[in-house]
């Protein structure tokens, strides 16, 4: 004869009716990205249909237009992912993933690519977009490991000049040019 052991304090932590909706928040933790996408596409509708057009709109797309989109897309996807949770849907995970998540964090790469965008920042306005974007480049290049000196400048130098032409001259989004303001 077993006798049954009286229940303890730390048998149950929670008071009665907590612990299952505790295990129905972890059973439906997707919730969360739901409410996130929901806030964000409310956000951004809300500037959307407040945004103050000064600009002269021909046609029927202007300026408001896409941001009407995204944010009624990210409505959308919000009720859509919330039902597929509600129903029982569940996110696995990847298994296709090449992390040892045994080993430590590489902080030195972290710190290289942190001091490479802060460098940028700090050196756009100075040194103009070519310039800065190509130190941009080369730094990323050099901090994930490559260590090319010849090709990597190169790379980082035609990589940083084709943005500075493509969105300075063919898609009019103005970068600083610097120095080379002159001869680009």
């Amino acid at each position: 004869m077993n006798p049954v052991e009286p229940a303890t304090a730390t048998d149950t932590d929670t008071r009665p009716g907590e612990g299952t909706r505790t295990s129905w928040l972890r059973a439906h933790s997707e919730l969360g990205v739901c409410v996130l996408l929901l806030v964000l596409g409310v956000l951004v509708l809300t500037d959307a249909l407040t945004m103050n057009v000064d600009i002269a709109q021909r046609g029927p797309v202007g300026p408001k237009t896409v941001p009407v989109v995204v944010g009624i897309g990210l409505l959308a996807v919000a009720v859509l992912l919330a039902v597929d949770v509600l129903r029982g849907g569940r996110g696995e995970a990847e298994a296709g993933e090449d992390i040892d998540l045994s080993e430590p964090a590489d902080w030195r790469t972290v710190l290289l690519l942190a001091g490479v965008f802060l460098a940028t920042a700090v050196l756009i306005e100075p040194l103009g977009f070519p310039l800065a974007g190509a130190l941009l480049f080369w730094g990323a290049a050099y901090a994930l490991g490559s260590r090319h000196l010849t090709r990597d400048p190169l790379i980082a130098a035609g990589l940083s000049l084709l943005t500075f032409v493509l969105f300075n001259n063919l898609l009019g989004v103005p970068l600083p040019g610097g120095p080379l303001m002159g001869v680009l």
